[in-house]
């Protein structure tokens, strides 16, 4: 049947169905303390044997009575060193619990239990190291394996931490003196030490807190060999060292009365609103290195170019400047789809964090919607961001415009001109 419950006045339950209840109530392990001689393994060095105290154990929801010590028989020595486990073994086939040796492998570890759900399970008691080519076995080469019943509170080894522990279980690791539990992937420390070298976030220094000592001022580590006086006074008659003059104090003089005073000085910063001569910051580049906001009398003017260093350069076009010239297709249906726009300049601030409006109503052209035509004639920053648009390049680009309607204009009075000598 799917579902079932037990045990009850009048029903049949099977050893199975108590062994599944019992579990669930205590763990597998030695009825007793740690330091108790309950089914304790020991040795006395007289042969190859070893002894388990009496004493009371739960395997798997079965229970196991032993009144008397009991002797066991370790198998003979091998030229190898090896680890042998004395364990309880329930045999659910031949409904028993008994106490038996399992064998180690010469010169490997002690050999694993076997715990099984429904047929054989071993509950480890100790460990013998059985030294090579060895004829007894010494009280000193038996290791207490023991785990214990508790109130669901396990006492337990590392090698004998319950098989398929629940989330949350709780023992003593005897191996480690550690409480530790099961959080669903391993056992992990209840309470780690915790050591200044583990310590997260911790400061690389700690300011003294107010405090004051009472030891000899000899036992001072680090203090000065002298101190500055305090605040006091001194006739002038007990100073010594005194200068035999003092320079002057703070006082004026008429500009006639000031000796060996330069005959001329350097300007301080100021401006010009009628020019700007700068030397060295204005790269001379073929052009121009005095920029001017008047028209002087004679020489030739030039276009300007300003280069991404901020140098003023001069805008030339003589074939003598230039190399690998050809000749460049512009559709002028790319041209003639640009929009004129008019917008407002974004506020700029300055490094004082002073805003300056930005001007209002300006024409002129979106760098990003020309770059989606003519990005020929779109210019970028040394990021790679579209920064400006050629607005000297927009002439050229007009050409194959001007060109194209001017052939077509040709063509129409060539049509008009042989229509007319038809009529």
């Amino acid at each position: 049947m799917a579902t079932s419950s037990y045990p009850f006045d009048g029903q049949a339950t099977t050893e199975t169905d108590f062994s599944r209840l019992f579990r669930e109530l205590q763990d597998s392990g030695v009825a007793g303390t740690a330091t108790g001689l309950d089914l304790k393994v020991t040795a006395d060095g007289s042969a190859m044997k070893v002894s388990v105290q009496p004493g009371f154990a739960l395997v798997r929801g079965h229970a196991f009575l032993s009144t008397a010590i009991e002797a066991l028989t370790i198998a003979t020595a091998d030229t190898a060193a090896r680890t042998d486990r004395v364990v309880l073994r329930l045999n659910p086939t031949l409904n028993s619990i008994t106490l038996a040796v399992l064998k180690g492998t010469p010169g490997g570890s002690a050999p694993a239990l076997t715990q099984t759900d429904t047929d054989l399970y071993e509950v480890s008691l100790g460990l013998v190291t059985v030294a090579a080519s060895a004829t007894n076995i010494a009280l000193s080469a038996v290791t207490d394996d023991r785990s214990f019943l508790g109130t669901r509170v396990g006492t337990w080894t590392t090698a004998t931490r319950p098989a398929n522990p629940r989330v949350g279980k709780l023992g003593l690791n005897r191996t480690t003196s550690k409480w530790e539990y099961w959080d669903g992937a391993a056992w992990t420390d209840l309470a780690p030490v915790v050591s200044w070298t583990s310590v997260t976030n911790k400061p690389a220094t700690f300011p003294p807190s107010t405090h004051t000592h009472t030891v000899d001022y000899n036992d001072i580590v680090n203090k000065p060999g002298s101190f500055n006086p305090t605040w006091h006074q001194h006739w002038w008659d007990q100073l010594l060292g005194v200068p035999g003059e003092f320079p002057p104090s703070w006082h004026q003089h008429w500009w006639d009365q000031i000796l060996g005073r330069p005959g001329q000085f350097p300007p301080t910063d100021h401006w010009h609103g009628q020019y700007l001569e700068s030397w060295g910051t204005i790269n001379r580049a073929n052009g121009s290195d005095r920029p001017h906001s008047y028209t002087p009398a004679g020489g030739t003017w030039y276009a300007v170019w300003v280069d991404g260093n901020h140098n003023f350069c001069r805008n030339t076009s003589s074939i003598r400047f230039k190399e690998n010239v050809r000749d460049i297709r512009i559709n002028p249906a790319d041209v003639l789809s640009l929009r004129p726009r008019v917008y407002d300049r974004k506020p700029t601030t300055d490094e004082d964090g002073n805003v300056t409006e930005g001007r209002k109503n300006e024409y002129g052209l979106i760098a990003e919607e020309v770059a989606q035509t003519l990005p020929e004639i779109v210019v970028h920053d040394e990021d790679g961001q579209i920064d400006s648009v050629r607005y000297d390049l927009l002439g050229v680009a007009l050409l194959p415009v001007v060109q194209d309607q001017a052939l077509r204009l040709a063509a129409l009075e060539a049509r008009i001109e042989e229509l007319a000598r038809d009529r």
